[in-house]
């Protein structure tokens, strides 16, 4: 074989031309495949070479053929990964299924225009040089991943192409660096090194296996040796995480206490069942009912039983205040709902509150006006939360401190990482996943959830209303976790932390590297057309 790259057989030129479909339709495939690292067996092979895939289809075809790929790479990566989120629309957010995967389609668009850009950058790159193209492409992916994390208001980092490789315990200690980024970067610098071995007019066939082969053994070494190199903290403190498993349902009757008065005898018993590793922390997820301090019910159900249990006691609940941001109006009563987390102390009395900042988009608040008008014309189940605005950490006796995050919050490794950055020494993560049903998603959720304790070096006590509870190590290894959609109760290990790890000190200073690097590059570009 003359010495050349794969590249040469998909140019024009070359007298054999693969069509502009073709290419189109491998982006398309390559997305759908990726998916497969999120869900089902959860498979990582596939976020190491779909990337890859995709930056061959878009080498030698026109600049808006290259956008196209990375368009429908995008967008049926969506369509496959997060269906989910039609369901839950369709289900709980009162508008017809028609409507659910329409506002997927969406979602899914945005998606695909940001992986399109992607896509259009490698390829300007790549007129320039294939080898700069191939060096630039973890750094161009890196971007547009943290511009998705960033977008005003909808910023959605689900599914970041890191966290299949952040199931590998060696491999995820990578995080206290450089975040979860840092293993999109890895991830995506993999694929982009098997494409350049492919499409290099630089090396024979010999040299290009051998660089392939080389890399490949490196990363398999990591994947094998690195998590027995990993430490076992131990934990000397349990908490008691109560799974209460209530079904969702989109209003609650007045007299909700008293109907449900066997489920909260039943939900008492567990969470004062005694134990042989004695907890001294009992937690109950994101609030899955109508829980609000200020019903009388509620409050007495909360301070009796931490007084019960002799230690604090953290519940997820509907808070009632007047705004916290002058800008919020208060209506009638002068009081608007947050949601909350409560911290009730061995006396019963409530000494902290969390307010939950980063709202579910069109589920807890209304980003846009003028969306909300099109979203509500279908539903009127839409918005009705107002945001905190402080990441305040909270003290447990003996004066070790805490952070908690609710739900969706986890997704977002910069803002997590601001309760270590305030003295917390333990996160908790509270969460009501019962929305996404049987899907991926709670799975998906979780496994998000378990980078933030390693790139902060905390323990993480999580608990949810209906799956999956589960504490997780510094370093990433699950604990206790309890089936999902069971009514039970486990007394999860934990400790205290002060580690500050670079991530927790500098937060997202390498995506912001690879910002600059891809401005450089893309710049560049620019610069030499002229």
């Amino acid at each position: 074989m003359a010495r050349g790259g794969w590249l040469t057989y998909l140019r024009p030129e070359a007298g054999q031309e693969i069509s502009e479909t073709f290419r189109l339709i491998v982006a398309a495939v390559s997305g759908a495949a990726l998916s497969l690292s999120y869900s089902g067996l959860y498979l990582s092979i596939y976020s190491w070479v779909c990337v890859g895939i995709l930056l061959l289809s878009l080498f030698g075809v026109r600049p808006h053929v290259a956008f196209g790929c990375g368009f429908l790479h995008g967008l049926l990566f969506v369509l496959t990964a997060l269906p989910w989120i039609a369901t839950v629309l369709a289900v709980h957010g009162g508008i017809s299924p028609a409507g659910g995967w329409g506002l997927l389609l969406l979602i899914a668009a945005v998606w695909g225009i940001l992986t399109g850009a992607f896509a259009w950058s490698a390829h300007r790159l790549s007129r320039q040089s294939i080898d700069v193209a191939c060096i630039g492409a973890p750094f161009l992916w890196v971007t547009f991943e943290f511009a998705r994390a960033h977008l005003p208001e909808i910023g959605f980092p689900w599914n970041l192409l890191g966290y299949p490789a952040s199931a590998n315990l060696g491999l995820a200690q990578l995080t206290t660096i450089t975040g979860i980024y840092g293993l999109s970067f890895l991830s995506a610098g993999f694929n982009a090194l098997l494409t350049w071995t492919g499409v290099s007019n630089a090396l024979t066939p010999r040299a290009r296996m051998t660089c392939a082969a080389a890399a490949t053994a490196m990363l398999l070494s990591a994947v094998l040796v690195g998590p027995r190199l990993v430490p076992q903290p131990q934990a000397h403190h349990f908490a008691r995480a109560v799974q209460l498993n209530f079904p969702e349902v989109d209003s609650y009757p007045t007299d909700w206490f008293q109907v449900h008065a066997a489920d909260l005898d039943e939900i008492v018993r567990l969470s004062l069942a005694p134990a042989a590793e004695k907890p001294d922390l009992l937690v109950w997820p994101e609030a899955p009912a109508p829980f609000s301090y200020q019903h009388a019910q509620f409050a007495k159900i909360a301070a009796t039983l931490a007084i019960r249990f002799g230690h604090p006691f953290l519940a997820g609940a509907v808070e009632w205040k007047p705004p916290i941001d002058t800008s919020d109006a208060a209506p009638r009563g002068g009081l608007l709902p947050y949601n909350s987390a409560l911290l009730f102390d061995a006396q019963g009395r409530r000494v902290f509150v969390y307010d939950k900042i980063h709202l579910v988009p069109f589920g807890e608040y209304e980003p846009f006006p003028l969306i909300h008008r099109v979203v509500a014309s279908v539903s009127g189940q839409v918005g009705g939360f107002y945001k905190g605005n402080k990441y305040v950490v909270g003290q447990l006796p003996g004066g070790n401190r805490f952070g908690v995050f609710i739900c969706y919050e986890a997704i977002f490794p910069g803002e997590v990482r601001r309760f270590a950055a305030n003295g917390a020494q333990v996160f908790i993560n509270i969460s009501n996943d019962g929305w996404f049903g049987r899907s991926a998603a709670a799975e998906q959720h979780l496994r998000m959830a378990r980078v933030r304790a390693v790139e902060n070096r905390r323990w993480l006590v999580r608990s949810t209303n209906n799956g999956f509870t589960v504490s997780v190590d510094p370093y990433g290894r699950f604990f206790e976790p309890i089936p999902p959609d069971t009514r039970t109760a486990a007394d999860l290990p934990y400790d205290f932390r002060t580690d500050e790890t670079i991530y927790t000190r500098f937060g997202d200073w390498f995506a912001w590297l690879c910002v600059l690097v891809s401005v450089i590059l893309v710049a560049a570009t620019f610069r030499k057309a002229k």
